[in-house]
């Protein structure tokens, strides 16, 4: 298991060429969901410093907040409700420039100026979503989307 990360000052590709085999050896071995959760959350705030990085799972019909990394967060969503309950219904990566622009957005901080979530799926059944703010405008795009999809592969419930 790897304990410490080697964060690189590079572009974006590479940081994530270099910081997934990391996630993977952090993973590796460990069966505990909230730890494996936890690892990723914490090493993508660590290499991006990305504003909020952290995941919701579903249970009992909404998405409640699971292991996370930066201010605290929305405790509860319901599905189809905000960027993260529409990625949740709609089943797939959503990427927002400026999450003011997006209807039904849900404020948990003001700080929060742009977003990814992706939808993490056991059987062919959304299970959790990871959510990833930026505290910049337009901060996330489809190499982002890409290799943020390698990574939450890597999660298994």
């Amino acid at each position: 298991m790897a304990e410490d990360l080697k964060i690189i000052a590079a572009g974006k590709t590479e940081q994530y060429n270099s910081l997934i085999p990391q996630i993977k050896a952090l993973l590796e071995g460990e069966t505990d969901i909230t730890a494996n959760m936890a690892n990723v959350a914490a090493a993508l705030k660590e290499q991006f410093n990305f504003f909020w990085v952290g995941f919701y799972i579903i249970k009992e019909d909404v998405l409640v907040l699971g292991p996370f990394q930066g201010p605290v967060a929305c405790t509860r969503i319901s599905k189809g409700k905000g960027v993260c309950g529409s990625a949740w219904e709609q089943g797939k990566t959503l990427i927002v420039a400026d999450v003011d622009a997006f209807p039904g957005h849900i404020a948990c901080s003001s700080l929060s100026k742009s977003e990814i979530v992706l939808p993490i799926f056991n059987n062919n059944e959304v299970v959790a979503i990871l959510d990833v703010d930026s505290s910049e405008l337009n901060d996330f795009d489809e190499t982002d989307s890409i290799f943020l999809g390698q990574i939450v592969k890597l999660i298994k419930f």
